[in-house]
């Protein structure tokens, strides 16, 4: 019985929280603690970000705290508002995430992890001007100044796409419709308006007023940070998610294959202050990429330790 004990220790400390919840049963008299702290963990390592700590009431109360600042607000006035009020907490949970699956030489999802990083961090470039992390309930009024576009279905001097449009269109108003529409809505296209906000920001060929509400001294820092975040989607990492099973292909990505693209994206993004940041050796399993989104987000991102200590905490469930 010790050894079968001593190998769910072993297996919480590798992060193997679902294998560890599968078998505790068989192992400990009285499991539910342990099943209850897996699934917790199995969420956040899943980025099951829908509500991680919605049934985790034996798991302790900071851990919980700490997941639910990971995670989006499920109705248009849930408080607090969690990932809505900022990305940071969200981007500790993603880069720790990104080194457990390394280590644990699960690539595709590591891919996906990296890949949901790229899609939202024009929002974490947004942050510090916008005093949240894109809350569509807290949108600035300029955004729909008088000759602003932005949100205007259809006007071809628009640089946004029709999906972009479409998505914006519905940012400005999904805070007044029902909890389902509101889920719904960033189930499909917060996404695409963090990407829309870039562009405008950044990229746009035919500017309006929509970031005039942006305070000159600040806006070409914001268009700089926006710029490389755009840049970071179109990286050869980020695009190693189509060669892999949660993409449209079959393949999965082998660790050199991985640590290649890293480097040529490194090499994609030093053209600026900002991205050359991801040239930083720091150790990390991807080296510079939480020094990349420090300095995207204009304040310091660092790899949480929220797994870490959910492993902790059962190996302390464990133990006799």
């Amino acid at each position: 019985m010790e050894s079968a004990r001593d190998l769910l220790v072993s297996l919480a400390r590798r992060y193997a929280f679902g294998d560890v919840g599968a078998l505790a049963s068989g192992v400990v008299a009285d499991a539910a603690n342990i099943e209850a702290a897996c699934e917790f963990g199995q969420r956040l390592l899943s980025l099951d970000a829908e509500d991680f700590a919605a049934e985790a009431r034996a798991v302790p109360s900071d851990l919980r705290r700490r997941a639910r600042a990971c995670t989006m607000p499920q109705t248009p006035r849930e408080q607090p508002r969690g990932a809505l009020e900022s990305l940071r907490p969200a981007y500790g949970l993603l880069l720790e995430v990104i080194a457990v699956r390394w280590h644990r030489r699960e690539l595709s999802p590591m891919v996906a992890a990296v890949h949901i990083a790229s899609e939202y961090l024009p929002l974490l470039a947004f942050e510090p001007v916008l005093g949240n992390a894109g809350d569509p309930a807290r949108w600035p009024e300029g955004l729909t100044a008088p000759g602003s576009r932005f949100g205007v279905i259809g006007d071809r001097d628009c640089d946004h796409t029709r999906a972009e449009q479409s998505a914006v269109n519905r940012t400005l108003r999904v805070a007044g419709e029902p909890a389902e529409g509101w889920r719904a809505y960033f189930d499909r296209q917060h996404s695409q308006v963090a990407g829309a906000l870039a562009t405008c920001v950044a990229e746009c060929r035919n500017p309006c007023t929509a970031m005039d509400w942006v305070k000159p001294d600040r806006r070409d820092d914001l268009a700089l940070r926006s710029r490389v975040a755009l840049a970071f989607s179109e990286t050869p990492l980020v695009r190693l998610r189509h060669a892999a099973p949660v993409g449209h292909g079959f393949g999965v990505p082998s660790p050199e294959e991985v640590t290649e693209a890293w480097e040529r994206s490194r090499s994609v993004l030093a053209k600026n202050g900002v991205g050359g940041e991801a040239s930083d050796d720091d150790g990390f399993p991807l080296p510079g990429l939480p020094a990349l989104f420090s300095a995207v987000a204009g304040a310091p991102v660092k790899p949480s330790t929220l797994l870490a200590d959910i492993s902790t905490y059962l190996v302390k469930l464990l133990q006799p």
